[in-house]
């Protein structure tokens, strides 16, 4: 798979000016010099700008208002659970396609919330699970790494002629475009998904720069930036809505965990991990991959929802639809 580089050269990203946030990659931009280890990357390709909200630290904002209605909603003592280790059916894989990697037709179920044209899978592309379970949500990422675009695919099935999936996105990794506000994507929130995976390159670097993901059970029928879609029936504002991002106490006590848990707790502190999905409770999302420790993962579900506390983000928002930060928020 892909390694994060962590070189100390510089590299050109994209950065267009506000309003326009349209994410067209081919669009005359002014480019502006940022330090290429300070911004997650996939091959050659940053997993979105410098200034993008998953790459932006909240270990110093504010608590969420009602922070302890939602964790008393989740149950204070769910531990946190990582969704992915050895077994290559755990977790969500992607993969970079080859260059000259003919797109292939996606014929998409919700045709209305998806991006259509064509998506560049290779053939043994992985898919989430895999091929033939049935109590998957078949996701496929692919990254274009010649042009920086991320293809998402969900409940994706081959077919001689394509590929059906319930929805689809692509998006541009050098821009801070967020989808069309009640959009969804390949994840309810209507968020990508590849930025908020736990990779085990970037934990064997020693530092994750990004915030992560995760689901819970149940969520009110609301969204938050930066989350473009909500799915839930649920009016209850006690419950957390998609979007928010938790994070993990500032004085949880790191020191009895390994280094390489210790990484991803760090993360957790510094990033918090974003609310994106329905699903089981305090599921930590992360790449399958034969180098994991299955048994040194598994300490991390000595960790508790009542350890984490949601966080206020409101003020970093310059524009709905763009996912670029307000860069005099972070200094008060």
């Amino acid at each position: 798979m892909a390694s994060l580089l962590l070189a100390s050269a510089t590299v050109l990203l994209v950065c267009r000016s506000l309003p326009d946030e349209r994410g067209i990659h081919t669009e005359v931009a002014q480019a502006s010099s940022q330090p290429l280890a300070s911004v997650p990357h996939i091959g050659p390709c940053p997993i979105f700008p410098a200034d993008n909200v998953w790459n932006i630290p909240i270990d110093t904002l504010p608590k969420d208002p009602r922070a302890d209605r939602y964790t008393d909603s989740i149950g204070p003592l769910k531990p946190l659970h990582p969704d992915f280790g050895t077994d290559m059916a755990s977790g969500i894989p992607f993969t970079e396609a080859p260059p000259g990697t003919l797109p292939g037709t996606v014929t998409f179920d919700n045709r209305e919330e998806s991006d259509l044209g064509r998506y560049p899978i290779p053939p043994n592309a992985p898919i989430e699970g895999n091929r033939y379970s049935t109590d998957s949500d078949h996701h496929i990422l692919v990254i274009d790494s010649e042009r920086c675009l991320l293809y998402e695919l969900w409940l994706a099935r081959p077919q001689q002629d394509g590929w059906l999936a319930g929805s689809g996105i692509r998006m541009d990794l050098t821009s801070n475009a967020l989808r069309t506000d009640g959009f969804t994507s390949a994840d309810a929130a209507g968020l990508p998904i590849l930025p908020g995976l736990v990779r085990y390159d970037e934990v064997a670097s020693g530092q994750i720069t990004h915030a992560l993901r995760f689901t819970l059970p149940h969520t009110q029928k609301s969204h938050i930036w930066p989350a473009r879609h909500d799915a839930s029936h649920l009016m209850d504002a006690n419950l957390p809505p998609l979007g928010i991002r938790f994070r993990l106490r500032a004085d949880f006590d790191l020191s009895k965990y390994s280094k390489t848990n210790q990484v991803i707790l760090t993360a957790l502190k510094r990033y918090g991990m974003f609310l994106a999905d329905n699903g089981s409770p305090m599921f930590l999302t992360g790449v399958p991959d034969r180098r994991w420790d299955d048994h040194d993962l598994h300490k991390l579900t000595a960790i508790a929802s009542e350890d984490f506390e949601p966080v206020d983000e409101s003020t970093l928002q310059i524009l709905p639809d763009s996912a670029r930060v307000d860069p005099v928020a972070l200094k008060h």
